[in-house]
């Protein structure tokens, strides 16, 4: 069994002792130096709250490190660090109070199997903020999570159809040069490359 490389992260030396500690007791996993997480498959941060110097740390190894999962143990977590965990790229989260050796071992092979882990409380209040999102911000803007608005989408269901800037603007009675305009602005955006990446990108988000 390939053992599942983690770096781990505390301003406490002593938690930062006894969860080092813990892991290296585990078959699973292989513990590496706090100074090389980017050669770790899982960075396992440890925080009292998500205060601003938790999220700092969070970002700075979202931001190098791409390629690895964040798992986030903390005693204790409000809405708002809720969401900046997600936002810095947490994908496994803990209570310190659950974090017993065998409990923080499923979390870190499951983060590093891409899959995410979360308390079901937390994960009921994250789908609130979520739902609140959806309802007071984008909605009134008619813009969906994936980032296009309905009248991308329509535009983009009619270029999926094979139709030319005419024959969209024609349909939808609007002007050639608000096809395209919809059209640069979807990809310029987006970062897409033509019409095309444009449109697999919605077919892909399930959108058309």
């Amino acid at each position: 069994m390939e053992r599942v490389s983690v770096t781990v992260h505390t301003e406490d030396p002593i938690t930062l002792s006894g969860v080092v500690s813990q892991l290296r007791m585990c078959p699973e996993i292989r513990v590496l130096d706090a100074a090389d997480p980017e050669q770790a498959a899982v960075l396992l941060v440890l925080a009292d709250s998500v205060d601003p110097e938790a999220v700092t740390l969070l970002r700075k190894l979202h931001r190098h490190t791409a390629a690895a999962r964040i798992v986030l143990v903390v005693s204790r977590i409000e809405d708002t660090g809720l969401a900046a965990a997600v936002e810095c790229g947490v994908v496994g989260l803990l209570r310190r109070s659950e974090a017993t050796p065998l409990r923080l071992t499923q979390v870190v092979t499951s983060a590093a199997r891409g899959e995410g882990t979360m308390p079901a409380d937390l994960l009921g209040r994250l789908l609130d903020q979520v739902g609140r999102l959806q309802r007071q911000v984008l909605d009134p803007r008619g813009i969906s999570f994936a980032g296009l608005g309905a009248r991308e989408i329509e535009i983009l269901k009619l270029v999926a159809e094979g139709r030319d800037t005419r024959e969209i603007a024609e349909q939808l009675a609007y002007s050639e040069r608000t096809v395209k305009s919809v059209l640069h602005d979807v990809t310029s955006r987006l970062q897409l490359r033509n019409r095309s990446h444009a449109v697999a990108y919605a077919l892909r988000e399930g959108l058309i």
